[in-house]
């Protein structure tokens, strides 16, 4: 993957989460002018993990038969929560390198 921002992979996962239906929206973007970055990036977490936990609901109940949902409802809510579950690692990737940057800086 080519160098990415992570103010852009942050808006690309809150746009995921919009799309999917999610009902996290950042309040901090609501409230005032500044963003509080740990908030954001910890619903940003929470917005993935809840994503993961409907896939993963959603495909026990098709496996079971509890459900009417079909294969490919079931293999999309899979996806998403794939495609959420890596950019999340992308920007954590990131914020690492970022974090090792500053720390070999010298003084």
């Amino acid at each position: 993957m080519s160098e990415m921002n992570v103010n852009q992979v942050l808006a690309q996962m809150r746009r995921m989460s919009i799309e999917a239906g999610a009902d996290v929206k950042p309040q901090a973007l609501e409230s005032s002018d500044q963003v509080n970055f740990a908030s954001l990036l910890k619903q940003s977490i929470d917005s993935v993990n809840t994503q993961q936990a409907t896939a993963s609901a959603m495909s026990t109940a098709f496996e079971t038969g509890e459900s009417d949902a079909n294969l490919a409802e079931v293999m999309v809510a899979m996806q998403k929560a794939s495609v959420s579950f890596q950019a999340m690692v992308q920007v954590r990737n990131k914020l690492v390198d970022a974090y090792k940057d500053v720390m070999n800086m010298p003084m």
